[in-house]
C-alpha cells in the first residue's frame, strides 16, 4: 500500500520552487527543491513541468510510492490575477496528481507561514511589491500587482530604476544633485553616470544586475544624501498605503495586535531607514496592527493553508509549524 500524502505543499517563485509533501498527522514526509516557475517567459505547460520534476524529486524519498495525492496547495509566483490563478488551476488539475487543487498568488505563502490562522495582511518588496490579506472566513484582500499599470511603486526592481533616473538628470543638470550620480557607477567600477548608462544600454553589464544597485541606494540614503532618503522614503509609504487599505477591506483597521508581515528581499534585508520609517506610518494609520519581518519559509505557509483546506486541528498545524521552527 502506497503512503498517504493528503497535503502537498508548493512554494514556487521565479527563482525556485520548494515541494513539501505533508502526512495526515503534519509530519513533513519529503521536500525537494528546484527551478524557477516563470509562464510568462517559458509557458504554463512548460512551467508546471518544472513543479512537476520537484514533485518527482520529493516523491523518490518516500519508501513506497503514494496513490493520488490528496490536496494540492500551490502559492505561485505570475498567478497575480483570478483569472491567472484559474488557468494554473486547471493546468495542476490536467496532470492529475491530486484530489483537489488550490492555487494562489505566492504572497499568500508567506502570510500563512507566519500567523496562527487566516487573519492579517502581508506585504512583500522583492523584485516589485505585493501585498494580500486575509480572514478566517475565506475573505480575502488583494492587488493586481504587475508594475506601474496597476498603480505599483517600487520593490528592488523599482527602487533601482528610481535611483538611475534620479542620478542620469543630476548628472546632466536636468535634477537635484545627489550622491548618487557618483555611488551608482562607483558599485560597477565606472566613474560616471553616462559610463553606466552606456554599459547598461550595450549590456556590458546585464540587465539582471541592475538589482545590485538597490542595497547601493539605501546605503546612500543612509549616509544623508537626500534624493536617495526621499525614495527609500516613498518606499516606506507605499508599503504602509497598501497595507492600510488590505486592512481596511477586510475590516482589520480597528482590530486589536492583527499581524502586518513583510517579507521579499528588501523588507527582510532590515534597512533601518525603511523599516523604521514603515513601523512610525504603520502607527499613524494602522495602531492597533502588529508589524513583524516574516522568517519563516512561505512553503510552510503553502502546507498551512493546504491542511486548512483539509480540516486539520490545531495539533496538526502546530506539528507541522514546530518542523520549520
Amino acid at each position: 500500500m502506497g503512503v498517504n500524502v493528503p497535503v502537498v505543499a508548493v512554494d514556487a517563485g521565479n527563482s525556485k520552487t520548494d515541494v513539501a509533501l505533508i502526512g495526515a498527522d503534519g509530519t513533513v514526509l519529503a521536500t525537494a527543491r528546484g527551478g524557477g516557475f516563470q509562464p510568462p517567459r517559458v509557458g504554463v505547460e512548460a512551467a508546471v513541468d518544472v513543479l512537476g520534476s520537484v514533485l518527482d524529486r520529493a516523491v523518490s524519498q518516500l519508501p513506497s510510492a503514494p496513490g493520488l495525492f490528496g490536496h494540492i496547495s500551490a502559492c505561485l509566483a505570475n498567478a497575480d490575477l483570478p483569472v491567472e490563478e484559474a488557468e494554473l488551476t486547471r493546468a495542476l488539475e490536467a496532470r492529475g496528481w491530486g484530489a483537489s487543487v488550490e492555487v494562489r498568488n505566492d504572497t499568500f505563502a508567506i502570510l500563512r507561514a507566519g500567523v496562527d490562522e487566516p487573519r492579517g495582511v502581508a506585504v512583500v518588496c522583492g523584485a516589485g511589491i505585493n501585498c494580500v490579506g486575509m480572514v478566517p472566513d475565506g475573505r480575502t484582500a488583494r492587488f493586481p500587482a504587475i508594475g506601474r499599470i496597476s498603480g505599483d511603486w517600487g520593490g528592488g526592481g523599482g527602487l533601482a530604476e528610481e535611483a538611475l533616473w534620479c542620478a542620469a538628470r543630476a548628472e546632466d543638470g536636468r535634477g537635484e544633485p545627489t550622491e548618487l550620480v557618483r555611488t551608482l557607477p562607483a558599485h560597477f567600477g565606472l566613474d560616471s553616470m553616462y559610463a553606466l548608462i552606456e554599459a547598461l544600454h550595450r549590456e556590458v553589464i546585464p540587465s539582471a544586475r541592475r538589482h545590485e544597485l538597490t542595497p547601493v541606494l539605501f546605503a546612500t540614503g543612509a549616509a544623508g544624501d537626500p534624493v536617495a532618503a526621499a525614495l527609500v522614503e516613498r518606499q516606506a509609504e507605499e508599503v504602509v498605503a497598501m497595507a492600510s487599505v488590505a486592512l481596511t477591506r477586510l475590516g482589520l483597521l480597528e482590530e486589536e495586535e492583527v499581524p502586518v508581515l513583510l517579507g521579499g528581499s528588501v523588507l527582510a534585508a532590515r534597512h533601518p531607514r525603511l523599516n523604521d520609517r514603515i513601523a512610525e506610518l504603520l502607527a499613524a494609520r494602522a495602531p492597533k496592527a502588529v508589524a513583524r519581518v516574516v522568517s519563516e519559509p512561505p512553503v510552510l505557509g503553502a502546507a498551512l493553508l493546504g491542511l486548512d483546506r483539509t480540516g486539520a486541528g490545531p495539533e496538526v498545524h502546530r506539528r507541522l509549524r514546530e518542523q520549520y521552527a
